[in-house]
């Protein structure tokens, strides 16, 4: 990898740190998916950082 490429995007310099993801599906009824989509237009994230940061919160 070149010089500018590792400073342009340095998580691509940095492998060694990749993380394991797993997908997991989620089921929603129709109101909380709705209220997610509402959300997150609201706030201008994505539903996955959404979701994500509630489960970081987690105890």
């Amino acid at each position: 990898m070149n010089k500018t490429a590792a400073l342009k995007f340095p998580r691509l310099a940095t492998s060694s740190k990749k993380r394991a993801l797993k997908r997991i599906t989620l089921n929603l009824t129709l109101d909380e998916a709705q209220n997610l989509e509402k959300y997150c237009e609201q706030t201008g994230r994505l539903a996955t950082d959404v979701i994500r940061e509630l489960i970081q919160a987690l105890p």
